[in-house]
């Protein structure tokens, strides 16, 4: 299941780092929700977890209010298996990112699963 006609495709797995700062910082929910497969989960900041999209979506929207300006991180290598791709940013403020995308039927990729703060 692709992410609909509203937003570009992830044509490579690292296109969702750059798009997920890119809707962050213009504070846009639809958009980043596009980004997930539809089962997806997203780690929250206090341990908890969104599953699905309707979790992902609540989780944006109380996010994006209070957020600062993002910045891309430095993208590490991406590894890739078939249709699973494992990816990982270092941001700015020394946060290390993990996550999970798979290619869909359409050759695009979306993610499964998005841990935004794995180690500090």
């Amino acid at each position: 299941m692709g992410n609909g006609d509203a937003y570009p495709p992830a044509k490579r797995p690292e296109d969702l780092s750059r798009f997920v700062v890119e809707r962050l910082n213009a504070s846009d929910v639809d958009g980043l929700v596009a980004l997930y497969e539809p089962d997806a989960v997203l780690a929250l900041a206090d341990g908890s977890m969104a599953v699905g999209a309707s979790q992902i979506r609540a989780a944006y929207e109380q996010m994006v209010g209070g957020l600062p300006v993002m910045e891309p991180g430095e993208q590490q290598p991406t590894l890739v298996s078939s249709e699973l791709a494992l990816m990982s940013s270092r941001l700015r403020n020394g946060t290390v990112t993990a996550e999970v995308a798979r290619r869909q039927a359409d050759g695009t990729w979306l993610w499964i699963l998005d841990q935004p703060m794995i180690a500090r």
